[in-house]
């Protein structure tokens, strides 16, 4: 029965409601041998009669009565199938699978609030990981959109600015570094460096800096994963990090983190809403690309007080 077709089996249900051939012919618009031809195909499929006849009218046998009910749950799951998909071409209905690198995380709960504010009929998946773990989601086509950093050249995915993303050194308050200005990169050779895991966009932008540095060439260094156990650590005194300052402005404005003043710092990179190329954006999706190209910008948190000027 695999090979039956939707018309096949709709062919019979005509003829089992109307109790005839010419009926259930003039009903789905087409000649008696059409639903004749159709039925016995149907048959030899099904191996078995799905027809009798009963007087002047046709009936189902038993295995007829297996056909149309499954023919039943098919017409149902298409209505609702229908209905989603009627839901989907609406702004205001659908669901949205949201990738967010690990710094996103500090600014985008607020402005995913006010879009539901807006759009509350849109559900929303959020997915949380570094930068790699989520250019691989968007190249699966995991995701409808992302809030991330830049993407490689040869990643098929259309990038969108939407505002500036600076990245700092931090310490914790009492460390001797704190007070200094116009630091270089070698005044911080004998320190501790607190990094995030491989391919952490992070971890990227610092070792592009550090292997400039030949009097960080031999640089000690902990591995850790999460934004929020590094700055746990600095504040501890276990050592310096090269971080989002979009991920330390409640700490800096409590003054448990200090951002050193080091010289070509803050590195600015920018924010992307990012989606794939070959993607076709449906109306929900489109609907928070649209928010976060207006508004995204006025969710980045403002550090500037924070960072010495160079």
């Amino acid at each position: 029965m695999r090979k039956a077709t939707l018309r096949q089996i709709r062919y019979l249900a005509a003829v089992l409601r109307t109790g005839s051939v010419t009926a259930a012919a003039a009903e789905q618009h087409v000649t008696p041998p059409a639903i004749t031809g159709q039925i016995k195909a149907l048959e030899e499929l099904a191996g078995v009669s799905l027809v009798e006849r009963s007087g002047d009218r046709f009936r189902a046998t038993v295995a007829g009565q297996e056909v149309a009910t499954a023919l039943a749950q098919i017409e149902g799951a298409l209505t609702s199938c229908d209905d989603a998909l009627d839901r989907l071409k609406n702004a205001d209905q659908g669901c949205v699978s949201l990738g967010i690198v690990s710094p996103v995380q500090y600014f985008a709960p607020k402005a995913l609030a006010d879009f539901q504010r807006l759009q509350p009929g849109v559900k929303l998946r959020i997915v949380i990981g570094n930068r790699e773990t989520i250019r691989a989601a968007l190249l699966r086509c995991d995701l409808d959109l992302a809030i991330t950093g830049s993407m490689p050249p040869e990643c098929p995915v259309v990038s969108e600015e939407i505002g500036d993303h600076p990245m700092v050194m931090i310490s914790c308050p009492g460390h001797e570094l704190a007070a200094r200005s116009r630091l270089s990169f070698a005044d911080l050779a004998g320190e501790t460096f607190l990094i995030r895991e491989p391919r952490s966009g992070t971890r990227g932008w610092f070792e592009r800096l550090a292997n400039r540095v030949p009097a960080l060439a031999q640089r000690r260094e902990i591995m850790l994963p999460y934004n929020e156990t590094i700055k746990q650590s600095v504040m501890a005194g276990l050592g310096v990090a090269f971080i989002s300052a979009h991920a330390i402005v409640a700490e800096l404005a409590a003054r448990r983190l200090a951002v050193l003043d080091v010289l070509g710092t803050p590195v600015m990179r920018k924010w992307y809403v990012v989606h794939h190329a070959r993607k076709r954006l449906l109306p929900a999706t489109a609907a928070l690309r649209r928010f976060w190209l207006l508004h995204g910008h006025e969710y980045l948190p403002s550090f500037a007080a924070a960072v010495p000027s160079s």
